[in-house]
């Protein structure tokens, strides 16, 4: 190993060399993008698509911090990029996050819900002209057990129908479930309403039970952001500035769901903006302009969760456990609340 003949410089380099080493450790974490998980591949037609279009529009940007969109398929992809650093939030829906916490994972948050309700509407051929006549017929779901199926047998019951009596046929995704549908395999299924207006011809059918009958129904949190401990010990402020961007997209959205409409025309082929813009008017009182994240709501959806078949033996957890306010209470005291989004602690 060759050494400097000139003690001056190797001074210099003996002062350097710890100043270098910790450069290294610091520019990265300031330099790095901060990642945000998603499982879609293009905005979706509901109000999740706000993380998208805050990218897409700038929101992140004005408030100076530089976001990286990374999709992967689902929820649990979702959190085991997020466990294995490879991003640092993740939107992922209520129930996985829940059975990752019941196993242990004592590091996970919830900070914000971009879209705090799913806008599920039951679709129903013409035939059944009320609720009442879907007794003992043909119901599509995506699986026993699942979400759409177990949130759609309780506001079932709501109605008076014997859910017991309805034939429960295990389909798929929504658009499987919807092309079942429309070829008379099964009489009737839940979806969401931006999945039945991307539906190009609905001739013999119609939309039995719409989005706000059925969160009447079931008031069910459906997705949160959620980040790791040690992102919120060291980029809390970043977190707090996507909270606060998309915080902002939403309520620019509710107050001017044409601006929606405009903005998902390129994800829509098969609706023209007349039809977005219906889609965007039904999404009135489903924007997160204050974060989606009212405690009531929260703990309903914890409880029906574990009133499901597939929580029967999972370990019991808190709200505490995989909830933080504190991000989102941060920014609500600087920005304020608007009306249409409960923000009760």
């Amino acid at each position: 190993m060759k050494t400097s003949k000139h003690p001056i410089r190797r001074a210099l380099l003996a002062l350097m060399l710890p100043a270098l080493a910790a450069l290294a450790l610091v520019q990265p974490a300031t330099a790095a993008p901060f990642r945000l998980i998603l499982t879609h591949l293009e905005p979706p037609l509901v109000p999740n698509s706000v993380t998208d279009l805050a990218l897409e529009q700038g929101y992140f940007d004005a408030e100076g911090v530089e976001v990286e969109l990374v999709r992967v398929e689902q929820t649990p992809s979702a959190l085991q990029a997020l466990a294995a650093g490879e991003g640092e939030m993740a939107n992922v829906s209520v129930d996985g996050l829940l059975l990752l916490v019941a196993q242990g994972a004592d590091d996970l948050k919830a900070v914000i819900s971009p879209n705090k309700s799913l806008p599920y509407v039951i679709v129903a051929r013409d035939d059944i002209a009320e609720v009442a006549d879907l007794a003992g017929r043909r119901f599509g779901v995506g699986r026993v057990g699942s979400l759409d199926h177990s949130l759609s047998m309780k506001v079932l019951a709501s109605k008076d129908i014997d859910v017991e009596a309805l034939e429960i046929l295990a389909i798929g995704q929504p658009n499987v479930r919807a092309q079942a549908l429309i070829a008379g395999q099964i009489d009737a299924t839940t979806m969401s309403i931006g999945a039945w207006m991307a539906v190009p011809d609905k001739t013999g059918y119609h939309v039995l039970i719409d989005q706000e009958a059925y969160y009447a129904a079931a008031p069910v949190v459906n997705k949160v952001n959620v980040v790791t401990q040690k992102v919120l010990d060291e980029r809390g402020d970043e977190v707090q500035r996507v909270i606060r961007a998309l915080i902002r997209i939403s309520r620019d959205f509710a107050a001017d769901p044409a601006a929606w409409a405009t903005a998902m025309v390129p994800y829509a082929p098969n609706t023209d903006e007349a039809g977005l813009a219906e889609l965007a008017a039904s999404f009135a009182g489903s924007w997160s302009v204050n974060g989606g994240m009212n405690r009531t709501d929260l703990q309903y959806t914890q409880d029906w969760l574990y009133s499901t078949e597939d929580f029967a033996e999972v370990t019991p957890v808190t709200l505490e456990q995989w909830v933080d306010f504190g991000p989102v209470d941060a920014v609500l005291a600087a920005i304020g609340t608007v009306a249409g989004d409960a923000a009760d602690r």
